[in-house]
């Protein structure tokens, strides 16, 4: 479980690289899960939902109008136990991906890609990517 800001997605595919690596049989017996944190908490009035991108956030703002109070989830010390419980850990209510052999080959390929020494498809991958860049800013 990571942080569900562009800085977990990065500790997120370093870790996928490590166990990729170093213990392959985790992919291959499909004992690896990623567990979703929210990114905002969104209250309105009594109701309270979790966005988990900024397109869920502006759906949700859309339909409940302007009286939304909106937390941003820095990370996953931000949440009291309960609100870590109830959006990460149940398993009743909770969104947990399941991680293949092919998403960590992917991870592992894009990591040698942008930290290795051949600079031209590093270059093309931030030309092709950079309006897709999630900037946490």
């Amino acid at each position: 479980m990571t942080d569900a800001d562009v800085d977990g997605e990065h500790i997120r595919t370093l870790l996928l690289t490590f166990f990729f690596r170093y213990l392959p049989q985790l992919f291959e017996k499909g004992y690896l899960y990623i567990a979703q944190p929210p990114l905002f908490k969104i209250t309105v009035g009594r109701e309270v939902y979790y966005a988990y991108s900024d397109e869920q956030k502006s759906q949700i703002l859309k339909t409940n109008g302007k009286t939304a109070t909106i937390q941003r989830y820095k990370g996953l010390g931000e949440m009291n136990p309960e609100q870590l419980w109830e959006t990460t850990m149940n398993p009743q209510s909770r969104i947990m991906k399941k991680i293949t052999i092919e998403n960590a080959a992917e991870a592992d390929h894009v990591f040698v890609m942008l930290m290795g020494n051949e600079v031209p498809p590093r270059k093309r991958f931030i030309q092709t990517h950079a309006k897709q860049a999630m900037l946490d800013i």
